[in-house]
């Protein structure tokens, strides 16, 4: 498994986890205290995937280097399919504050897209990794 598509699985599992326990948290306090619960746990998502990149190149130093050509291309790859879904989520919350929707369901959409995003983003990236890249 190369150093990227370690480091993809990495941000496929701290997405999913980070977003399932602002969501378990937030069940838990209830919406009114939405803003602390979502700043610590984006805060702690992007620490955890800078520890989880940092692990990985600590485990495999000699790997944090190599990428060729396919790397560069997978990465790209995944990037686009993600940046897909932050840009529904940023007309999601314009149509959302258009309609004077409270301040809740605007974040909450933004967070949703960025997770979204991270998600598919990394699966994209993985299938990339096991079946290549399309033929497009």
């Amino acid at each position: 498994m190369s150093f990227d598509e370690k480091n993809a699985w990495a941000y496929l599992v701290v997405a999913v986890l980070g977003y399932a326990t602002y969501l378990i948290l937030l069940t838990a306090y209830g919406s009114g205290a939405y803003v602390p619960l979502l700043l610590w746990t984006v805060g702690g998502s992007i620490a955890a995937n800078i520890l989880a990149r940092i692990g990985i190149s600590v485990a495999n130093p000699r790997e944090a280097d190599k990428r060729d050509q396919r790397d560069r291309e997978i990465k790209v790859f995944g990037e686009r399919v993600g940046q897909a879904f932050v840009v529904i989520g940023a007309l999601a919350a314009l149509i959302l504050a258009l309609f004077q929707a409270p301040w809740f369901w605007i974040a909450n959409a933004v967070y949703a897209a960025f997770v979204l995003s991270a998600v598919v983003g990394s699966i994209a990236t993985l299938v990339a990794y096991r079946k290549g890249l399309p033929a497009w």
